[in-house]
Formats: structure tokens, sequence, C-alpha cells
């Protein structure tokens, strides 16, 4: 058996992941989160093969909005991936998400990335930090020095060090 890290627990909805929990299964919805309807029945469907946690794209304001009646209809806990406006995350936040999966790079500035954290620490929801090559900062995207792969290790450490600054 391969032995574990250790890491520390964090819970998503009734969900705990991390040191000695079970491992969980995590998938995406691909209908429209505005959509509730579809949305709510294939996440039923995952329910009853056994997901653990489902997330869902949130691309606008709607979307957003649709969280709310979405969370009543399911059991398992909901993880908002949230896409270029760090105003989306605090209205899925206001509306009971579970978890946020946020890539800073497309957030925008460092206070908007705050503002998110400072709101998620009051409630209790975890952040998940996502770096993928199409939303690196702009700096980071324009450094010929580095490979992909470390510009993505690059962005990821310095939004880990925000989260850590806001003792996140």
């Amino acid at each position: 058996m391969i032995k574990r890290r250790n890491s520390k627990q964090i819970a998503i909805g009734d969900v705990k992941i991390g040191a000695d929990a079970p491992i969980s299964v995590q998938t995406m919805c691909n209908t429209d989160t505005r959509d509730i309807a579809s949305t709510v029945a294939q996440i039923k469907e995952f329910e009853n093969a056994g997901v653990d946690i489902v997330r869902l794209a949130v691309l606008n304001s709607d979307a957003a909005a649709a969280i709310r009646d979405i969370i009543k209809q399911v059991r398992v806990p909901l993880v908002a991936d949230i896409h270029f406006d760090y105003r989306l995350a605090i209205q899925c936040i206001e509306n009971g998400i579970h978890a946020l999966r946020i890539n800073p790079g497309n957030i925008g500035k460092r206070e908007h990335t705050e503002k998110v954290v400072n709101l998620a620490k009051i409630n209790n929801v975890p952040i998940r930090i996502g770096i993928n090559a199409g939303s690196l900062e702009k700096e980071l995207k324009q450094r010929d020095d580095l490979t992909l792969a470390e510009k993505m290790g690059e962005s990821a450490m310095r939004h880990i060090q925000i989260l850590e600054d806001l003792d996140y």
C-alpha cells in the first residue's frame, strides 16, 4: 500500500478531504449552470453513481444565482468554478456554495482575491486554486526564461502566498 502524505483535513459540505479521510470523487457538470433543471438532473446522476463532490462552471451572474436553487435539490456538496469575475465568487458564497475553485490569473487584482478570501473565511468556504495555461498572468505569459510548467508553478505559488498572507 502506498503511504499517503500527511495533509491538513478540510470539509466541503459533509465530505472530508485530506489527512486520513477516504479519497473522494469529484466530477464537473457539463450543463449550463443557469439551466437549473438539467444541472440538477445531471448532479443526481452523479450522486447515483457514487460521486462525492460536483463542480459547476459559473460564467456569469445568472449562473451564480442558480446556485441557491441547485443546492436545495441535491445531496452532494458543490464547488463553484469561477471564471474571470471575483464578484461571481462573492455571489456564490452568498448563495451558499460549499467551496470555490478560483483561477487567480483570471480574477485579476490582488484586492479582488482578498475580497473573495475574506468572505470565504467568514463563511468557512474552502478555496481550491486552479492554474492552467490559458489563464496565466500577462507578465508570466511573456516570460521566455521559464517553461510552461514553471510559469504555472510560479503562478500557483504567488496565489498560495496571497492566501497564506491573509491567514487562510
